[in-house]
């Protein structure tokens, strides 16, 4: 059994405050025995004033926030998987939306760059297109880690089955679904997409969340979600404030549940359909 821990922030504009907050939930976390730390999507920074936020988007060499997560995960001896930051990619012109994970010796094991661009016009006026500042990522990123094998995805991934469907065929026993979800769309669907791809995987979902009205002037939904591989929420750390929250994961459970109800061994290949003769 591993326990893990989920960081829920309300991350601002200034990249120094959001490591320094990183960098106690990591302590905290350690000292609750956790093996792993969870942050969410865009911890480093959140800023929608491009011109503000431009010099901050760096390279992660020369990344204040993840160099802060490399420093602590080796100090306390616990892994970190920052959710996301924002980092210049030589050679583009936009940035890539990364998820990196750290080993406990400070090493970076694995990074992943957001599949999906959040391009949406919702009901309520908010407008977002993420395309036309980060390029998406092209890989399905898995991981060995002391919870088990880890499969990333980041935040809009979560409403595209196609790639859970991979990350369950990579026979993944947990997910981190790092996000900063937008308020009307977290209430629709948030829980019900996370406990749907934990069921469709039999993995873990770990999914550490935004929260609050942030310094730019937006709002995020919150509930940072562990669910386990049946759908069984094990933690929610609600919509109003940050804090750190714990979860176990199971190897026993696991294994119950995919001997219970064997969907990845019984999985078929899908044709695609034939063109419709015409009348």
């Amino acid at each position: 059994m591993a326990r893990v821990a989920l960081l829920q922030m309300t991350s601002g504009i200034d990249p120094d405050a959001n490591a320094a907050a990183i960098a106690d939930a990591a302590r905290a976390a350690a000292a609750g025995g956790a093996t792993m730390l969870f942050t969410p999507e865009m911890c480093g920074l959140i800023d929608r004033d491009r011109a503000r936020a431009a010099p901050h988007i760096v390279t992660p060499e020369e990344n204040p926030v993840l160099a802060a997560a490399r420093e602590v995960a080796a100090q306390e001896g616990i892994w970190v998987v920052l959710g996301s930051l924002a980092v210049r990619v030589d050679g583009e012109e936009r940035a890539a939306n990364r998820t990196f994970v750290i080993d406990a010796k400070g090493r970076i094991a694995a990074h992943y760059d957001k599949i999906h661009m959040f391009d949406v016009d919702l009901a309520t006026g908010e407008s977002w297109r993420e395309s036309r500042a980060y390029r998406p990522g092209e890989r399905v990123v898995t991981v060995d880690t002391p919870a088990g094998r880890l499969g990333l995805a980041i935040c809009y991934d979560l409403r595209f089955p196609a790639l859970f469907e991979a990350l369950g065929r990579a026979r993944c026993d947990l997910i981190a679904i790092p996000a900063a979800f937008t308020v009307p769309t977290g209430a629709a669907h948030w829980h019900i997409m996370q406990r749907a791809r934990a069921i469709e995987a039999s993995a873990y979902v770990i999914s550490a969340a935004q929260v609050g009205v942030h310094q730019d002037g937006r709002a995020t939904y919150g509930h940072s979600l562990a669910v386990d591989p049946w759908g069984d929420v094990l933690l929610d750390l609600g919509g109003d404030v940050a804090g750190l929250g714990f979860a176990e994961i199971e190897p026993q459970r696991l294994a119950e549940i995919r001997a219970q109800l064997p969907s990845l061994a019984n999985r078929r290949p899908i044709a695609a359909p034939c063109p419709i003769s015409p009348p």
